[in-house]
């Protein structure tokens, strides 16, 4: 039986196969045989880790849930205002950089399969509750800084957070209206948006 650290360091190497694998064909085109030769293991390998498909797919999910987290925490580290905190929050989900594309597709993958799955509502719960308190404590040290208006932290929050997603499925489908140049001016002018009126003048 392989050493704890070493079962840990494959089972992350797994989960990170299986993310890349649904980016690329999808949720439920996924094949194990796909993940086990990205991750460069065997299927019954696979199956050690995790006992269906779905077990993987879920734990895959939450693992991508905290690297897209872990990814982002330099941008809560540069200590800078709340409103350039939105302002590079917005820049780090533009869907321009390989990577970040690759995050736009495991999501719309989780949120299309969500529809039929409880489970994957419930993880989508979780993790929209998590960013959404993070993104409405930004803007309420704003608040309490004077430099973002006053009112709900929590509707502004939502409604920047549901700006990023529909925008960017926009960008993912190709739509000549909607770039990803002209996503981040739309974000940026909401963002703006949240200065007090006194100092918008």
């Amino acid at each position: 039986m392989p050493r704890p650290h070493v079962e840990e360091e494959r089972r992350q190497q797994i989960l990170e196969a299986t993310w890349h694998v649904i980016a690329v064909s999808g949720f439920r085109n996924l094949r194990l045989s796909d993940v086990a030769k990205r991750a460069g293991v065997s299927s019954g390998m696979i199956h050690y880790y995790f006992d269906t498909k779905r077990d993987l797919l879920k734990a895959a999910f939450e693992r991508y849930y905290e690297h897209s987290t872990q990814r982002r925490q330099w941008v809560m580290e540069t200590g800078k205002d709340p409103l350039e905190l939105l302002k590079l929050i917005v820049e780090s989900y533009l869907p321009i950089e390989e990577e970040t594309l690759e995050g736009w597709h495991v999501w719309s993958e989780l949120w299309v399969e969500g529809l039929q799955e409880p489970d994957l509502q419930q993880l989508n719960e979780d993790f929209y509750g998590q960013w959404r308190r993070l993104v409405a404590g930004i803007i309420r040290d704003g608040q309490d800084a004077g430099v973002i208006r006053d009112g709900s932290a929590i509707e502004l929050a939502n409604m920047l957070i549901a700006m990023i997603d529909g925008l960017a499925i926009q960008v993912l489908l190709g739509s000549r209206s909607m770039t990803a140049e002209r996503m981040r001016t739309t974000c940026m002018a909401f963002i703006d948006e949240m200065l007090p009126k006194s100092a918008a003048r």
